[in-house]
């Protein structure tokens, strides 16, 4: 089986990553979407809503799983048997960081690949950061996130 780790803090999940996730599903058996504890980030939402909302998005999609985890990502990996990370780049910025990442990662992951998605246009602009600002400062975030998300209220 092939399976295929999306760590992120999805603080909340955007649109931007449910196209990620679209394009690797054809591509792996398995898609863990892994909420990783960052401690250089305050998360605005809860890890409960956090994974909850993600399975309401993936509601259905067999091959999408949902978990959550501490320390490094490749050591996650590993521990769960995943052949893969994902990322995705929003532009080239995202790929100069992303790049050295991935190489610490194969090295601590003991030959862990990265596969990077590139964003669809549409969405590349679209970052969870954004979107906490646009909660945070009152506005309407709606057309970042799954239409999952707000169909509930958004508190925090």
């Amino acid at each position: 089986m092939i399976i295929a780790v999306f760590p992120g803090s999805f603080d909340p999940i955007t649109i931007g990553h449910v196209d990620v996730v679209n394009k690797a599903l054809p591509l792996f058996d398995k898609v863990i979407v892994a909420i990783g504890t960052n401690t250089q980030k305050k998360s605005l939402f809860s890890l409960e809503q956090r994974k909850q909302w993600i399975m309401d998005v993936f509601q259905g999609v067999d091959k999408v799983e949902v978990d959550h985890f501490d320390g490094l990502t490749a050591v996650y990996a590993n521990r769960i048997r995943a052949n893969y990370l994902i990322r995705g780049l929003r532009n080239g910025s995202d790929f100069d960081y992303e790049k050295t990442i991935a190489h610490v990662n194969s090295t601590i992951g003991h030959g862990l690949e990265t596969v990077f998605f590139i964003s669809s246009p549409e969405v590349a602009h679209i970052s969870s950061t954004i979107v906490r600002e646009i909660i945070g400062g009152g506005g309407d975030a709606t057309m970042f996130i799954p239409r999952e998300i707000h169909l509930k209220p958004l508190t925090f």
